[in-house]
């Protein structure tokens, strides 16, 4: 079951672009995974993922016809700010307790599907 969930989890995350760790991390903690240890797990595929993207584009956008190629600085600001986030997170994590991130996280997860819905009928 957890190798089919996988699978499922990687495939979507390369159709739409996004780190797996984004679908799969709700998933881990609605099966009783701690959040404060499956949100480093999560930002930490999202790295590699993004990581693997940007160096399999960037030697595609010299021979593409397409703007394909990364956006360095978008992508350093994001990472920057990721790892504020992170640290932050780590940081006041004792702050709020297990039950409110899971009952918070579901929410954020429909909320962010939702907004996918809306971009792709736009």
């Amino acid at each position: 079951m957890s190798l089919a969930l996988a699978l499922a989890v990687g495939v979507a995350g390369g159709i739409f672009g996004i780190g797996g760790g984004s679908l799969f991390g709700p998933i881990l903690v609605g099966r009783g995974a701690p959040v404060a240890t499956v949100a480093p797990a999560a930002l930490a595929s999202t790295f590699v993922t993004s990581v693997v993207g940007a160096i399999t584009y960037a030697p595609l956008s010299l021979a593409a016809t397409g703007d394909v190629a990364p956006d360095g600085p978008l992508g350093l600001c994001c990472g920057l700010w990721g790892l504020v986030g992170g640290y932050l997170g780590a940081r006041i994590q004792p702050l709020p307790p297990e039950t409110a991130l899971r009952l918070l996280l579901p929410d954020l997860a429909t909320g962010i599907g939702a907004m996918y819905v809306v971009q792709i009928w736009r």
